[in-house]
């Protein structure tokens, strides 16, 4: 079955880095887009990052030039990795493919 594993997350304080690993399982991993996805207290999830299958990227604005997002096929996992990172950037992070979600992440961000 297919399952996405996140792990990663942590405590950090403002400006600091972590990065994220999304491990994924049961599809053919290597041709398809995996996109990561974050949930703050009391928001919605919101849509975070996407690397398709030949590695192209796009990133939220709220994110762009702070985090990017790379693929390793033959671990089939993606990072997202976390720089100059704020307190808006708490949340539980997931990744995602079609209507299947990891368990998520704890990101939280000191000030």
């Amino acid at each position: 079955q297919v399952q996405l594993v996140e792990s990663g997350g942590g405590l950090v304080q403002a400006g600091g880095s972590l990065r994220l690993s999304c491990v994924v399982s049961g599809i053919m991993f290597s041709t398809n887009a995996i996109g990561w996805y974050r949930q703050a207290p009391g928001k919605q999830r919101e849509w975070v990052a996407v690397i398709t299958s030949i590695s192209r990227t796009n990133l939220a604005d709220s994110v762009k030039g702070r985090f990017t997002v790379s693929r390793d096929n033959a671990k089939s996992t993606v990072y997202l990795q976390m720089n100059s990172l704020k307190p808006e950037d708490t949340a539980v992070y997931y990744c995602n493919w079609h209507e299947y979600w990891g368990q998520g992440t704890q990101v939280t961000v000191s000030s």
